[in-house]
C-alpha cells in the first residue's frame, strides 16, 4: 500500500504541476482583411421610344439611323445599366409605316439604342404585336443578336415569365415586363408569349427571380392614356410589384409624365412618358428620365430628370 501511494505521489509530482512548466508558443496575430465597400450602381430609365412613322421618316430623311438618341445618348452611356420601353417592334418585311397606329421600326434603327448604350429594353406592351408573330420573334432574334435584352416577351410563355438578370459591378439586377393590353384592337386572344398584368403572376414571377438576382425592377406598360395621375389598375399592380419583394417600378405608356411615390421599402414612377415619339398632343413632348443610385443591394438615391421632344428628338431640360 505504501509502495503504491509512493508511485501516486511520483505521478502527481510529473503531471500535476510539480514539475518544470511548458513554454506556451504565442499566437500569431490574425490578419484582417480589409473591408470592401458596397459598389455603386447607377440606373438609368427612359419611357416610351416609338421608332416608326414620323420618327423613321426623320431618321430615313437625315440619313442617320441614330438620329432620335444624338443628344441624349451620352446622358444615358453613362450609367452602369440603362433601360427603356420599346414601343415598336422591328421588322424588315413591307414598305415602312408611314402613318396609324400600327407601328414597324426599319431594323437600322437598333443604331440609336446602341449609340445611348441601352442595356434592356421592355417589349410588353399595346403594340408588340404590330406586326404579328413574325415581328414578334423578329424583334427578339433582332434584339440578341444586337447584345440587347429584353423583358416582358419570349420565344415562349415561361421565356417571357424568365424575365432577365444583368449583372453591374457584382449586383445581379433583375427585369420583369408587364402590359395591360397586347391586342390593341387588332387580335382576338392574347398571345401566352406577352406576359399580361395578371397579380398572381406577378408574384411568382418575382419570387422565381429574386432566388438568382440581388435586386428586382418591374416594368408595367399601363394607364390612361394622356391622364396626369395614376389608375387603380397601376396602383394595384405597382403596390403588389413591391410587396412582393421590387425594390422598383417603371411606368409607361399615358405618354404624359405621372408622379412617383414612395412604397414600403421601394419606388414606383407611375409613367415617364415619352423619350422618343412624333405625337403632338399636350404633355407629350414632355417627359421624365430617372437616374436611380444604387449601393450595394439598397436604393439609395432616386433622381428625375426632365427631357423635352423638339420633333422626335429629346434633350435634358437643362436647370
Amino acid at each position: 500500500m505504501r509502495r503504491l501511494w509512493a508511485v501516486l505521489a511520483l505521478l502527481c509530482l510529473a503531471g500535476c504541476g510539480g514539475g518544470k512548466p511548458e513554454r506556451k508558443t504565442a499566437a500569431a496575430p490574425r490578419k484582417q482583411e480589409p473591408e470592401v465597400a458596397p459598389p455603386i450602381n447607377r440606373l438609368v430609365f427612359g419611357g416610351d421610344v416609338m421608332l416608326s412613322r414620323h420618327v423613321a421618316a426623320r431618321m430615313r430623311m437625315a440619313k442617320d439611323p441614330a438620329l432620335p438618341f444624338r443628344s441624349i445618348a451620352p446622358f444615358f452611356k453613362q450609367a452602369d445599366l440603362a433601360f427603356v420601353n420599346l414601343e415598336s417592334p422591328f421588322s424588315d418585311k413591307g414598305a415602312p409605316a408611314a402613318g396609324g397606329m400600327v407601328f414597324k421600326a426599319p431594323p437600322e434603327a437598333i443604331e440609336g439604342l446602341q449609340l445611348a448604350g441601352i442595356d434592356v429594353v421592355s417589349t410588353a406592351n399595346n403594340h408588340t404585336r404590330d406586326q404579328l408573330e413574325y415581328g414578334l420573334l423578329y424583334t427578339l432574334d433582332w434584339l440578341e443578336k444586337n447584345k440587347i435584352a429584353a423583358t416582358g416577351t419570349g420565344r415562349d410563355e415561361p421565356g417571357a415569365r424568365r424575365g432577365v438578370v444583368l449583372t453591374a459591378n457584382t449586383v445581379k439586377f433583375a427585369f420583369l415586363g408587364y402590359t395591360y393590353d397586347q391586342r390593341n384592337g387588332n387580335h382576338k386572344e392574347d398571345d401566352a408569349r406577352i406576359n399580361g398584368m395578371d397579380i398572381v403572376r406577378l408574384r411568382e414571377d418575382i419570387a422565381e427571380i429574386r432566388k438568382i438576382s440581388n435586386v428586382t425592377i418591374v416594368s408595367m406598360h399601363a394607364g390612361i392614356e394622356y391622364a396626369k395621375e395614376p389608375n387603380p389598375q397601376q396602383q394595384q399592380f405597382a403596390r403588389a410589384a413591391i410587396e412582393a419583394g421590387a425594390t422598383l417600378v417603371i411606368g409607361h405608356h399615358p405618354h404624359v409624365v405621372q408622379p412617383c411615390e414612395e412604397y414600403q421599402i421601394g419606388v414606383i414612377c407611375y409613367s415617364l412618358g415619352n423619350l422618343v415619339f412624333d405625337q403632338t398632343a399636350p404633355g407629350t413632348n414632355d417627359g421624365l428620365v430617372v437616374e436611380a443610385e444604387f449601393k450595394g443591394f439598397s436604393l439609395r438615391k432616386l433622381r428625375t430628370h426632365r427631357i423635352r421632344i423638339t420633333d422626335t428628338v429629346p434633350e435634358i431640360v437643362k436647370k
